[in-house]
């Protein structure tokens, strides 16, 4: 049976590419939405979009329009003021389900016991449903999220966006003491999205494949135009779905992690305990440190494929 999972999210290309993959392999209860790579007016937005794409009907609601504490920063200079770069889209046939993300993830989770939280943008909703219903660390099967870095940043030289964009909810997240499976830099830059593997994406169906290649080489050209050693722009967030519908994709390792928050230097970066202790301290997560990206990048492929042909 195909996993219940709740999907929030901040659509965001690579958001785009996760919620298809979830559309297809997961019993996706519902999806939430929270600013990040853009506003939350766009990022809900999208979300419908993509729903659209695959003729999905999970419902909707919109969320935090800005970080716990910090001031809201978004992706622009990544994914453009959309959120999807410089593809148009038409408007979406329909509007969101609700307003209070973090009262549908509480209800939800609730009412569904045992189900998936899938996070691929900063993690305010999240924190907001675990501050309200500290039950949820038992009602959760676990949280699968993608943030963080076991070593390099990308919005500093430590820290990955949807942690640095807000920390203070990220710290709450890692410590809300259930199964949490962690999708950082170090693992998702492996899966790129290379010319042959954007071939094949459009190739997979008539419809959906040229539009969902058509993002991918917009994002893809921000990673070459900016950075050395990229072949494509990497797909961050499928790897927080794939980790659990695919979970022999990954190798992984159970680690402690906190996060940052008052560093000058360091605000945002997930320090990660690597050391090599005889008593090392109690894993909070479960590290993706590695990803199988060939097989990876071919279910991506079929779940475009699978999408409904009109």
């Amino acid at each position: 049976m195909a996993l219940p999972v709740i999907l929030d999210c901040d659509p965001g290309h690579d958001d785009a590419v996760a919620l298809i993959i979830a559309a297809r392999h997961t019993d996706l209860l519902g999806v939430t939405t929270v600013a990040g790579n853009a506003s939350l007016e766009h990022t809900t937005r999208n979300a419908l979009t993509v729903l659209e794409w695959v003729d999905h009907a999970a419902p909707v609601h919109r969320g935090a329009d800005r970080p716990l504490l910090a001031a809201p920063r978004h992706g622009r200079e990544v994914h453009g003021s959309t959120g999807m770069g410089d593809v148009p889209f038409p408007m979406p046939a329909r509007t969101a389900d609700g307003d209070d993300a973090a009262a549908f993830i509480v209800e939800t989770a609730r009412a569904r016991e045992g189900a998936w939280l899938v996070a691929t943008g900063p993690l305010t909703n999240v924190a907001l449903a675990l501050r309200r219903a500290p039950d949820l660390a038992d009602r959760l099967a676990g949280i699968s999220l993608m943030g963080g870095s076991a070593g390099v940043g990308n919005r500093t030289p430590v820290a990955e966006y949807n942690v640095w964009a807000d920390p203070e909810a990220a710290a709450i997240v890692f410590a809300y003491g259930g199964p949490l499976v962690m999708a950082g830099l170090h693992v998702t830059y492996g899966l790129q999205a290379t010319p042959a593997r954007l071939t094949a994406v459009q190739a997979a169906h008539r419809r959906l494949g040229p539009v969902v290649a058509q993002l991918l080489a917009s994002y893809s050209r921000f990673y070459l135009d900016e950075h050395t050693g990229f072949s494509g722009a990497p797909v961050h967030d499928a790897c927080a779905v794939l980790a659990l519908t695919h979970p022999e994709l990954f190798a992984r390792r159970a680690a402690h992690v906190v996060v940052e928050t008052t560093g000058q230097h360091t605000r945002g970066m997930t320090v990660v305990d690597q050391r090599p202790l005889a008593r090392p301290m109690a894993p909070n997560a479960d590290v993706l440190v590695s990803v199988d990206d060939d097989a990876a990048f071919r279910v991506i492929v079929d779940a475009v494929a699978a999408a409904p042909p009109t």
